[in-house]
């Protein structure tokens, strides 16, 4: 299956049709499901994922996985998982998953289950900043436009003054995606460390769900 990045940000993903085991993913997560789906053969598992431009709005994004939850109940799905971490909710995404009767991946953001949620929190990095394969590839859409950096570059120091580290989560061995990481950490006057943590915990979640 061909994944677009620029569709995945703004319009999400929907795969499969044959299981009866949803994910319901943050669409920046979708390369990394799939491949794992196809790595271990968990064919009766499907993937919809969300827009991942939702996590640019964090409070819209509890009212959108309830809204997808009920839609999926409705079509029969036995078996529902929600791939997204906090995100920025505080706390509300987990209040609707409590309320809908459906797990989600445990962790306060991606960067912490891709590193390995224990990991992450031992290593208490407050002055780094973190990409993802698919955000470095995404950065204007996610970063520099967002925070205003292509009309404001004076904004720049304002927010990024207390930072020290750009940390690329490398999921792939990619040179192409390593040398954007790259530039990213130097457009943010940032120094740079890449940090080869493959799937992480979710490996794990989707296991679990596949055997669900």
């Amino acid at each position: 299956m061909r994944v677009d990045d620029i569709k995945l940000t703004e319009e999400g993903l929907e795969a499969g049709g044959a299981g009866r085991v949803l994910l319901l993913a943050c669409g920046a997560l979708a390369r990394e499901i799939l491949a794992l789906i196809r790595a271990n053969g968990w064919s009766h598992l499907d993937l919809h994922c969300l827009p991942a431009k939702l996590h640019l709005y964090p409070e819209k994004i509890p009212d959108a996985v309830r809204e997808k939850v009920l839609e999926a109940r409705a079509q029969g799905y036995d078996s529902i998982y929600v791939v997204y971490a906090d995100c920025g909710t505080g706390g509300m995404l987990d209040r609707a998953c409590e309320e809908l009767g459906v797990e989600r991946i445990a962790g306060p953001h991606c960067y912490s289950f891709f590193d390995g949620n224990e990991a992450f929190e031992a290593r208490g990095e407050v002055t780094s900043f973190f990409l993802t394969d698919f955000l470095v590839k995404q950065f204007e859409a996610f970063v520099w436009k967002p925070m205003g950096f292509d009309r404001h570059p004076e904004l720049l120091e304002m927010m990024f003054g207390n930072y020290e580290t750009l940390v690329y989560l490398a999921q792939t061995d990619d040179p192409a995606i390593e040398a954007k990481a790259r530039v990213c950490a130097e457009r943010l006057g940032l120094k740079y460390e890449m940090r080869r943590t493959g799937y992480g915990d979710l490996t794990g979640f989707l296991a679990g769900a596949a055997r669900a």
